[in-house]
């Protein structure tokens, strides 16, 4: 079989992030272009199979442009970057999210496997072509699902020539990828991608490789698996997860107040479920309902700040990793002397669909929080950083929130009088009790109205019971 490009490279080089419907997409817009490697032996051809190894689940495919360099390139100046390039052609940057896991960063095994990098079907020339003026576009099984230009890349074509060629010397042949636009998702056996690049009249003509089964991996190594981060990158714009609470459950909590939970869990026997010292940020319309995703912040150690809390931090991640219906959860050790949240990343919670943050630290920007429409509950307000008091740790484990033992899954309730932690599987049964509970305190409401004593009434006694009983049949007529 002839190689698709004449003769293999010696590299393959991938851009992670450089169309701007992309970076939103992730939620993140880089300051500089980053990297990855493919082993050239992942190159392919058009109408070769790509292949997706049994018990695999997340096949992505993602449409890009692929430059091929024509001449040694060894510190070249970004104004002169582009002239190294001597084709361009169509490309798919395919990769298995399940093994994503096993070589976070690398993509080794998840985009480095044969075959995952088909080209072609045509080579155009790269002096013939305007570098800012190039289209791609992506069809799934005929559907357009990518169209977007280069006129508007984060990291121009001659940049990220350049940037490479200060560390890595390129030679003729090497192939960059020069990253996906929105749109790209997941994959099945059957499925059949095509994607092509055009400059005016031009074409690459349309790279079409359709999707096949594979064997399983061998157990020798890192296995396939998913979660619902996975799932959420795989299928990008397209995702659509399951909620994280049954509507019907999350109604129920939303119907009763956090008092009565509290009431009916001491009887229980569990009195230490309130996230004590938090308040509302602002005024709320409804009660917050959702299930708890932690944050930890441990006491600042300068040294350690460089380290833990700067970049994409514990704290960034916690934000990027909420999914519609998480209450982010933090552990502040209840020192309201600096800030655990801003106005940016409150807004970036409530796009990701959170339906809550409770801190028993301090926010700043509390007035813009406020006017989010975002729940949020603190235990003060102050203009500091995070560089005060805290350094962000980690993430998704248990937490001490204000005096309460919060796990990740545990379901969090607020409402103007506070929070409070309710286990999962007691949730129905709490709901039931608390309704109940509200039933007769509206009786008893009715009754001291009318001049009654609380003596025998409140809690309601033997001597009010059939009273009670015959009112809730009233009621329910």
């Amino acid at each position: 079989m002839t190689h698709p490009l004449g003769n293999p490279p010696t590299k393959i080089v991938a851009v992670h992030l450089n169309y701007p419907s992309r970076a939103r997409e992730r939620g993140r817009v880089p300051s500089q272009p980053s990297y990855f490697l493919k082993p050239p032996s992942s190159l392919a051809g058009t109408k070769e199979a790509i292949v997706r190894p049994a018990g695999c689940e997340l096949l992505g495919f993602e449409g890009e442009i692929a430059l091929v360099i024509g001449s040694r390139a060894q510190r070249v100046a970004p104004e002169d970057g582009w002239s190294y390039v001597r084709w361009v052609t169509a490309a798919n940057d395919a990769g298995v999210y399940d093994l994503r896991y096993a070589d976070r960063g690398s993509n080794l095994r998840s985009k480095g496997a044969d075959g995952f990098t088909p080209v072609g079907p045509r080579l155009l020339d790269a002096r013939r072509i305007d570098p800012a003026g190039l289209r791609l576009r992506t069809w799934v099984n005929g559907e357009l699902v990518q169209d977007d230009t280069t006129d508007t890349l984060l990291f121009p074509f001659g940049q990220l020539v350049a940037d490479l060629s200060r560390l890595v010397t390129l030679e003729p042949g090497d192939v960059i990828l020069t990253g996906t636009p929105a749109g790209a998702s997941v994959v099945r056996p059957g499925d059949l991608v095509e994607v092509e690049v055009t400059s005016g009249e031009l074409s690459t003509g349309r790279l079409r490789n359709p999707i096949a089964d594979g064997p399983g991996l061998k157990a020798y190594g890192a296995m396939p698996r998913t979660d619902p981060a996975e799932r959420e990158a795989a299928y990008g714009s397209a995702y659509q997860p399951e909620p994280l609470l049954d509507p019907q459950l999350a109604d129920g909590l939303r119907s009763v107040a956090v008092a009565t939970l509290s009431a009916r869990m001491r009887s229980r026997g569990l009195p230490h479920m309130s996230i004590d010292g938090v308040r509302p940020v602002g005024p709320g319309s409804e009660a917050m309902v959702g299930v708890a995703h932690t944050l930890r912040y441990l006491p600042l150690r300068e040294d350690l700040f460089r380290r833990y809390g700067t970049g994409m931090n514990a704290q960034k991640r916690a934000i990027e990793e909420l999914r519609p219906g998480h209450v982010l959860v933090m552990d502040a050790r209840r020192d309201p002397t600096a800030g655990t949240l801003g106005d940016i990343l409150a807004l970036r919670a409530r796009q990701r669909g959170a339906a809550g943050v409770v801190t028993d630290g301090a926010v700043r920007d509390s007035a813009a929080i406020a006017g989010l429409g975002l729940s949020v509950y603190a235990a003060g307000a102050h203009p500091s950083v995070l560089g005060r008091r805290h350094v962000p740790w980690d993430t998704g484990v248990p937490i001490a929130c204000g005096g309460a033992l919060v796990q990740p899954g545990d379901l969090i309730v607020g409402d103007a009088d506070g929070v409070i932690v309710v286990p999962p599987d007691l949730a129905h049964e709490l709901i039931d009790d608390c309704r109940e509970q509200e039933r007769q305190e509206r009786f008893i409401t009715e009754q001291v109205a009318a001049g009654e004593s609380v003596d025998g009434l409140y809690p309601l006694g033997p001597a009010w019971r059939d009273a009670y009983e015959n009112w809730c049949k009233g009621e329910t007529q």
